[in-house]
């Protein structure tokens, strides 16, 4: 069964942030786009409309100019109607190009650039009027309604009254010169434009944060969803085991190649192998360089006979050391003393067969403690339970 929406109380993870941008799925604000169409167009206006009245002005002029070229020739009324669409056309491209760039840089401000031809792609289901019909009663399009509600209401109670208080004042300007009437004009509409800005702008900053809100509202997860995306980022935990041991092998494997350079090799007696070396002048303590079980452990001791390097059989230190010692890494503390304890016991040995010294007697087992051994732990397990 699905969790219903009342479960979603966990946060997006990044990966789901991730494929939700990937598809086009990110924060926007329509009153923050609809300030900046409205804002650069009228700035832009503002600041070109001196200009290009100037410029009208002048090409209209030649437009209604005539003399007995233009009667001789008519054709040259097509000449200057191009130049006059020519100037229009260069007037509103420049305007387009102005408000578009604005319009882009504000949607990026809010949910940034987004790489994605998915949400402009043909969906076919959206046209499906029973889904459609579901959509119009969620929390995103319940917000948007009372939002255009809202600012309609503002916007008409603002017109009405604006207009009531400036409708006479307009009324007049029929009766003033032409110029002081388009001047009187144009502060009105400059004077509706700034309330009318105003307005959205004050919807825009309480739009931006409230659209980040409802788009971390909608990407929040079940705990279920939380647990299968755990699962999938780090993968089912038997196959990293699986994964991990045949790393191990692997390396240990690898290692084989070392053992010629170890001092000696513990067995237990054909299970385990591991190979020891220490360089007091390299090495603060002894280390593992090779190690392996089974046929693994049976090419150890074959190699470290043929290099004539003493192969020990010490069952409890091989096992732990096996199984607690990392490759190329120091051995745990807490056998340092067992393996001084072998070390000493070759050093004699190797002192015996250059002549320098008695054979000793055979080894003596070192104290390993129980904990560091597999199968002490094995045994333990047992009786216990």
């Amino acid at each position: 069964m699905e969790s219903s929406s009342q479960d979603k109380n966990q946060p997006a993870s990044e990966r789901k942030l991730k494929k939700a941008r990937d598809e086009g799925q990110v924060s926007r604000s329509r009153e923050l786009t609809h300030l900046a169409v409205l804002g650069a167009g009228a700035l832009t206006l503002m600041t070109l409309a001196p200009g290009m009245f100037d410029t009208l002005k002048l090409h209209l002029g030649r437009q209604l100019s005539f003399n007995t070229v233009t009667l001789r020739d008519p054709e040259t009324m097509l000449v200057r109607l191009q130049d006059m669409v020519s100037v229009g056309l260069i007037a509103c491209a420049v305007f387009a190009a102005i408000t578009t760039v604005v319009v882009i840089l504000s949607t990026v401000a809010v949910g940034g650039w987004v790489n994605s031809m998915k949400p402009i792609a043909p969906d076919f289901s959206r046209i499906n009027p029973l889904a459609g019909f579901g959509r119009l009663f969620t929390k995103d399009k319940v917000t948007e309604v009372a939002k255009m509600t809202l600012i309609t209401t503002v916007l008409f109670a603002l017109s009405v009254s604006y207009l009531g208080g400036s409708l006479h004042t307009i009324a007049t300007l029929i009766l003033q010169p032409s110029t002081a009437a388009i001047m009187h004009l144009t502060q009105w509409m400059t004077q509706g434009m700034g309330l009318l800005l105003l307005v959205i702008l004050l919807v825009a900053m309480v739009d931006v944060p409230l659209q980040g809100f409802l788009h971390k509202s909608k990407m929040k997860m079940t705990q279920q969803e939380v647990k299968q995306e755990g699962k999938e980022s780090d993968g089912n935990p038997e196959i990293k085991s699986r994964i991990r041991q045949k790393q191990r092998d692997i390396a240990n494997g690898n290692s084989v190649s070392a053992v010629p350079k170890a001092d000696f090799v513990l067995m237990n007696p054909t299970h385990f192998a591991v190979a020891i070396k220490y360089d007091e002048k390299t090495m603060s303590a002894p280390q593992v360089i090779s190690k392996g079980a089974d046929l693994l452990a049976m090419k150890i001791r074959d190699i470290a006979k043929n290099n004539d390097i003493p192969v020990l059989q010490s069952p409890m230190l091989a096992r732990a050391l096996y199984a607690n010692a990392e490759l190329d890494r120091e051995i745990p503390s807490s056998l340092f003393t067992a393996v001084a304890q072998v070390l000493a016991y070759i050093y004699k040995l190797k002192a015996a067969m250059r002549g320098d010294g008695p054979m000793p007697d055979d080894l003596q087992q070192p104290f390993v403690p129980p904990e560091l051994d597999p199968l002490s732990k094995v045994v333990t397990s047992a009786t216990t339970t």
